[in-house]
């Protein structure tokens, strides 16, 4: 949104000026901080509130208002920012605040499950609150940035209305549903992908360490391989949805004997396999549900079908 004001010489162009939408950021820890932070950067006028004192000075330096309650916080924002540890933390701030935040927007970014989340969906509506649950991918450095990618789920009237309100957090901010619990799918399958990718690479350079090469020989041709994710993805995406999984250029059991090569050479170097004994393991089963003619992504029924 945006107000056009002319100026006084008529052959001066048209200016515009953004409008600004006042904002309350409960909870200030890193991530707290950096979302008030960024609202600030962006011109928005911002309220912020702790549950305990002592957090917070450089906000007010800054422009921010230090509320001195949680429902003074509440009443000065059009759009609530709670960012906490837990839902349990959330819910016992906002219970008492009900009526203060009636006409407002809640956007809850406190990391939990989406079954939390649809609980403190189920409460805000039943308060007549318009609510968003959010989903924060990156850390606290990279928030209000353009590459920033935050998700919201919820109430898509309230994202709409606000969405350049939430993009002063993250250029890649991203509505993904009414459902309030899709933030939460969407943040725990990229981490799923995230972690599991993590252990893979510390693990990859523990075994490579074994043998004497230093993890920094090997990260230029990791950084190489890693492309081939690029080219998967997609593919392993269509092959998911489609339920069919074409293994014409590969097959599961070509590769799962691939897969016991390298838990079998880790086990003789002394390492811990657990991991990948439970690689082996899915694909195997898989294999025995009848798709070792299939591509690597019929992993996906032994992940459905645990022993």
């Amino acid at each position: 949104m945006a107000t056009t004001t002319k100026s006084e010489n008529s052959a001066n162009p048209t200016t515009t000026t953004p409008t600004t939408t006042p904002v309350t950021v409960i909870g200030l820890g890193a991530m707290g901080q950096a979302l008030a932070g960024a609202f600030l950067k962006a011109g928005h006028p911002t309220t912020i509130w702790n549950r305990t004192a002592g957090k917070g000075d450089d906000l007010v330096a800054g422009g921010a208002t230090r509320a001195a309650t949680a429902a003074e916080a509440v009443r000065a924002g059009e759009v609530v920012v709670v960012c906490v540890v837990d839902y349990d933390a959330s819910q016992s701030i906002l219970e008492p605040l009900a009526a203060d935040l009636a006409g407002r927007v809640l956007v809850n970014v406190t990391s939990d499950s989406p079954e939390r989340a649809r609980e403190a969906a189920e409460w805000a509506a039943g308060h007549g609150i318009a609510y968003l649950d959010g989903a924060v991918m990156i850390p606290t450095i990279m928030i209000g940035t353009p590459e920033a990618l935050i998700f919201y789920s919820g109430d898509e009237s309230a994202y709409k209305k606000h969405e350049d309100v939430l993009k002063s957090l993250g250029g890649q901010s991203a509505y993904v549903g009414a459902d309030h619990g899709l933030a939460a799918v969407y943040d725990l399958s990229m981490l799923d992908f995230f972690w599991t990718s993590m252990s893979g690479l510390v693990h990859g350079y523990a075994l490579a360490a074994k043998d004497g090469v230093r993890a920094e020989a090997l990260a230029p041709f990791l950084k190489a391989h890693i492309s081939l994710l690029d080219l998967v993805i997609d593919e392993t995406a269509k092959e998911m949805d489609g339920g069919e999984y074409p293994g014409a250029e590969g097959n599961l059991a070509v590769e799962l004997a691939g897969v016991e090569h390298i838990l079998h050479a880790a086990e003789r170097r002394g390492l811990d396999v657990s991991v990948l004994r439970g690689v082996r393991d899915v694909a195997k089963r898989a294999v025995d549900l009848g798709h070792g003619a299939d591509s690597w992504t019929a992993v996906v029924e032994g992940v459905r079908n645990p022993a």
